[in-house]
């Protein structure tokens, strides 16, 4: 007897179809076919003992199990589910089955309980655009799956519960969620909150302007100035996240295993901040297994590098494109995979080897040439691409002891949004373009071209620091997120705001505007510590 079932293999963030096609004949054998990897050829010895401790007799018949299409490469545990259900009705043990409309996943336990795996989100997804009926899945990866809509998702124990579910045999319900409400209630939830900040006004501004634009920044300042703490601050001013955003966010963490068990979608901003340890397979995806890396895994978020100057040179330069392209293509010998690194870049540093370059009160120790030596280690090119490097002063002891709260994130993630929504209407005849940081250099020509006076200074501060065509087009990209987030908030007497965000499209930048830009280059080559010390 030949039986079919669908399940999934993973590629990228994305689930490809895979058929599992199962034959029983005459004979004495068990043979998988279809570029199976080891994981998959050892599933004979778990599903073998899974179904004789659900109750089950073993078919001791020659059982063939494709794998189709047969030239992808089938990685994972979590074919043994499809698997069992294939040799089982494939061998009459499951009369009036329903598996032509059914898509499973699932890795067995011995005891034939169905344990957990990774990419239930883009299984769900794909079993829907195929059309299919139902989904089958274990019981910890029920809610991930079912976020997706038009689909019945069952999430199972064992596989005696997967069978019933197939034979119409069993009271389990789908898994219902309502997605749309549980995002709106827990989008504007925040760990860390910017009304603990205190002091560090203009490092608050410049955040601001990073997150309105989606801009990368570099934070410089001595040791306890607060710059892992506003760091970590910096999703709760960020734009919530849309639904699109959301799926696609949560189906890189679903795909590397790093959603929590039960958990579904996504509904604030990722926030990694890896080691300065990490090597550049880690940051940037790939392995024997094809993984996202950590850039990836904060794609529509924050990339958080602490201690910067810290990180190998070779894990560093590795940023330089996916910062550009927003998409990494992780190519080996015997797969290539395209991973989305749309992320905002935060790093901090400290001013020199001692911490103390330019400190108000305390001295610093390093010997001649090790400031130089010190941000050396962190090469122009990849200074050039980060649009804001702000330095960071000690906050004063008053600040400190004060018990009045700063302005909250909520204040200020709705100038960001004001500032996003002139973006958005800016943009939306560009494919592919979402913010100010993203525009191209006709986009530049077009939006944050500043006058004769603007021109002026900018050439001026240009030549004598010696700056690059790249820090150029930055310069004028973080002017127009400066001028969107100016002309977005102003408001008349009456409280209305005085232009709607068509209206602020049109507005050009000031020379104002521009001069704030400039004083967020302070790090570029030729200029560090002549503002700082």
């Amino acid at each position: 007897m030949l039986t079919k079932i669908f399940s999934a293999s993973i590629s990228g963030i994305d689930a490809i179809p895979v058929s599992i096609e199962t034959s029983s004949t005459n004979g004495a054998s068990f043979m998988i076919v279809g570029l199976a990897d080891t994981a998959v050829k050892e599933a004979y010895q778990r599903i073998t003992t899974a179904i004789e401790h659900s109750g089950l007799s073993w078919p001791h018949r020659r059982m063939v199990i494709n794998l189709a299409p047969a030239d992808i490469k089938k990685e994972g545990a979590h074919f043994d589910l499809p698997m069992a259900i294939g040799i089982l009705s494939a061998n009459g043990m499951m009369e009036g089955a329903d598996l032509e409309a059914t898509m499973v996943m699932g890795e067995l336990s011995l005891d034939g309980s169905v344990l957990p795996v990774r990419g239930a989100l883009p299984v769900a997804i794909l079993a829907r655009s195929m059309g299919l009926k139902r989904l089958i899945v274990p019981e910890a990866n029920a809610t991930e799956a079912a976020v997706v809509n038009n689909l019945e998702v069952y999430g199972v124990k064992s596989l005696g519960e997967a069978t019933a579910i197939l034979t119409n045999n069993s009271d389990i319900s789908p898994t219902n969620i309502d997605t749309r409400r549980i995002f709106a209630e827990s989008v504007d939830r925040f760990d860390f909150d910017f009304a603990e900040v205190k002091g560090q006004e203009s490092v608050k501004r410049a955040l601001e302007i990073a997150c309105a634009g989606g801009h990368n920044i570099l934070l410089v300042g001595p040791p306890g100035a607060g710059k892992s703490m506003m760091a970590k601050r910096i999703p709760s001013i960020l734009p919530p996240f849309s639904m699109a955003e959301a799926l696609e966010t949560t189906k890189i963490h679903s795909v590397a295993g790093k959603l929590k068990r039960g958990s579904m979608l996504m509904t604030s901003r990722p926030f990694r901040s890896p080691h300065h340890t990490i090597s550049p397979v880690a940051l940037v995806g790939g392995g024997l297994s094809p993984m996202p890396g950590e850039i990836s895994l904060a794609h529509n978020g924050v990339l958080f590098l602490d201690e910067f100057p810290e990180f190998p040179r070779t894990v560093l330069e590795v940023l330089r494109q996916p910062i550009e392209d927003r998409v990494i293509t992780v190519s080996r010998s015997k797969y290539t995979v395209d991973y989305p690194t749309s992320f905002m870049l935060v790093a901090s540093m400290n001013p020199c080897p001692c911490g103390y370059y330019g400190h108000p009160t305390r001295r610093c120790t390093c010997p001649t040439g090790a400031v130089a030596k010190y941000m050396g280690r962190i090469s122009g090119p990849l200074l050039d691409r980060i649009d804001i490097q702000i330095e960071i002063e000690p906050v004063e002891f008053d600040a400190m002891a004060s018990r009045a709260p700063g302005e909250g994130s909520m204040e200020i993630r709705q100038r960001v949004m004001l500032a996003r929504g002139v973006q958005s209407a800016r943009y939306r005849e560009e494919k592919g373009i979402y913010n100010n940081s993203q525009m191209n250099s006709r986009l530049l020509h077009k939006y944050a071209w500043p006058d004769e006076a603007g021109m002026a200074k900018l050439k001026e501060r240009m030549t004598r620091l010696n700056m690059s065509a790249r820090a150029f087009d930055r310069i004028l990209r973080v002017a127009r997120t400066i001028a969107d987030l100016d002309y977005s908030t102003r408001r008349n007497p009456d409280g209305s705001f005085c232009h709607t965000p068509e209206e602020v499209v049109a507005i050009p930048v000031s020379t104002a505007h521009l001069a704030e830009a400039i004083g967020y280059r302070n790090l570029d080559r030729g200029n560090y510590g002549t503002t700082f010390g």
